[in-house]
């Protein structure tokens, strides 16, 4: 919503402009979150989540105290442990992609 507003006044991270670097923060938070919930590629997913998540902590926020940018750290470091862990039993990874025998 109200894309053509908010791009004007977006960060622009490595010079890709503001309307490219939004469409691409769009793209992360919502298909990559949806993927992760139905787990499906969760381990691919979460790159783009964690790569937005570091934008923010690492570049938005530099020299702000950590008060200011917890939830974003925070966000980061649980789509980390997702990367590593893997999206589990009951995701369609498991189901799709799994050699395990049933039980």
């Amino acid at each position: 919503m109200h894309f053509g507003e908010y791009s004007a006044d977006f960060y622009n991270f490595l010079g890709l402009g503001g309307a490219f670097s939004l469409a691409l923060t769009v793209i992360a938070e919502l298909f990559c979150s949806i993927l992760i919930v139905i787990g499906l590629g969760t381990r691919l997913a979460t790159i783009p989540l964690i790569i937005t998540m570091m934008v923010i902590v690492f570049d938005l926020n530099v020299g702000k105290p950590i008060n200011e940018f917890e939830t974003p750290l925070l966000f980061m470091m649980i789509f980390v442990v997702l990367m590593i862990t893997g999206a589990g039993r009951y995701s369609l990874d498991y189901k799709l992609f799994s050699k395990a025998v049933p039980k």
